[in-house]
């Protein structure tokens, strides 16, 4: 009856972080996974519950950055806040660069690779505190002109260094395109959802193919993040800008200092 308990327990607090994680993707238009997986390693002995082992905790992870990215990029289509041409530059570009990268991983020290990465998130992280003058709250797609090659070789940049140190790194791609590729904000939160939509969709099959999915469990993360990742979304429109930039802030901060941690005092 006890070990039922811990059961139903571990399921609906993985529902619980589904909802969390899926809202926050909708929000603001990242795939989720820099949140999803601490909190599932960190967060259920929080409760008296037996920690999950990280191969459960990265298919858990995968599942519900794909749903999330599918309910909130379809979610901000609907709003007219997501470029597809932007999406297909940039989304092709990190799908590459990240494959090199994996395959170059193992001629390169990981350890100066993830201190690199931490650092350029922390300036990702500030470049979202900077407030863009006159920019509008409600940018129209249809007139949104970029340079291809900017936007290239931003998402090739974070796909190449994401894919050696085995971190996503989409988390980076909305301060980049804000800044360097000077995408409106609102856009680029949607377009960044249907960017990472194509890692996720080849990090599933994946893990699905070799059995690394724990079905079962991701159940609960089905069932809420789809309507969390949708109310994120409707959220995300009504939300000033400025207050999506600094939250953004936050969140890229804390999983900047997380991997300094994890490199520091491994």
């Amino acid at each position: 009856m006890q070990l039922r308990g811990k059961l139903m327990g571990i399921y609906v607090l993985i529902g619980v972080l589904g909802a969390a994680t899926g809202f926050l993707s909708g929000l603001l238009g990242i795939g989720g996974g820099i949140i999803m997986a601490p909190m599932l390693l960190y967060i259920p002995p929080f409760f008296g519950l037996e920690p999950l082992p990280m191969r459960t905790v990265a298919g858990l992870t995968i599942v519900q950055g794909l749903l999330g990215c599918i309910s909130g990029a379809l979610s901000h289509r609907q709003f007219q806040m997501v470029s597809m041409r932007l999406s297909l530059y940039m989304g092709f570009s990190i799908f590459i660069a990240a494959l090199a990268g994996g395959v170059g991983s193992r001629f390169v020290s990981n350890e100066i690779l993830l201190l690199l990465f931490a650092s350029l998130a922390l300036m990702a992280a500030l470049l979202m505190l900077i407030t863009i003058k006159s920019e509008s709250e409600n940018p129209d797609v249809q007139q949104l002109s970029f340079s291809p090659w900017r936007a290239v070789t931003a998402a090739s940049a974070v796909g190449l260094l994401g894919g050696l140190v085995g971190q996503g790194g989409s988390f980076i791609l909305i301060p980049l395109m804000t800044s360097f590729v000077q995408i409106p904000t609102r856009i680029a939160i949607g377009s960044n959802l249907a960017i990472v939509l194509l890692s996720s969709v080849a990090g599933f099959i994946g893990k699905a193919t070799t059995g690394q999915i724990d079905w079962l469990m991701a159940v609960p993360i089905v069932l809420t993040v789809i309507p969390a990742a949708r109310a994120g979304s409707l959220v995300s429109r009504k939300t000033p800008v400025v207050v999506l930039r600094r939250v953004l802030a936050v969140l890229i901060a804390a999983a900047a200092v997380r991997i300094w941690v994890s490199v520091l005092f491994a």
